[in-house]
């Protein structure tokens, strides 16, 4: 039976909580990394801030209204506050190479594979095993 790998088994916690808006992501892998993408518009850049903590990679942002003194609001829909996305990354990632870049109201999170969880090739010699030969340079020594 095959077993997928999932380093995203458990995609997010508290993406709903009271008073947080809403930060619609992608999430994609492209060859040995995976690349988060999180709408953040009218965010300050100063203000987008990327922890990881162990296996937990959380997203902090800020977006703050404008208000010009006495300013009498016909319509406002765009509303200021914080963006939270924690998501728990499983095993397989190099957490100490992650990098994030802010352009554009688009934050970018590349995650990068670690090397012990890319797939490799394994040689495969022929004649006696390896086992069997160690086992016999024991008896011989003795």
């Amino acid at each position: 039976m095959a077993v997928l790998f999932d380093p995203f088994r458990e995609l997010e916690r508290g993406a709903t909580r009271q008073g947080l808006r809403r930060m619609p992501i992608d999430l994609y892998r492209d060859g040995d990394h995976y690349v988060l993408t999180a709408d953040l518009p009218g965010v300050d850049p100063g203000s987008v801030d990327v922890d990881v903590d162990g296996q937990l990679l959380t997203i902090r942002a800020e977006r703050t209204t404008r208000s010009q003194g006495d300013v009498k609001w016909l319509t406002r829909e765009r509303q200021g506050g914080a963006y939270l996305r924690q998501l728990t990354l499983g095993q397989g990632i190099d957490t100490a190479s992650i990098s994030a870049n802010y352009e554009n109201g688009v934050l970018s999170v590349v995650i990068p594979v670690s090397e012990q969880a890319k797939p490799r090739k394994v040689a495969v010699s022929t004649g006696t095993p390896a086992a069997e030969t160690a086992e016999a340079a024991e008896v011989t020594a003795s």
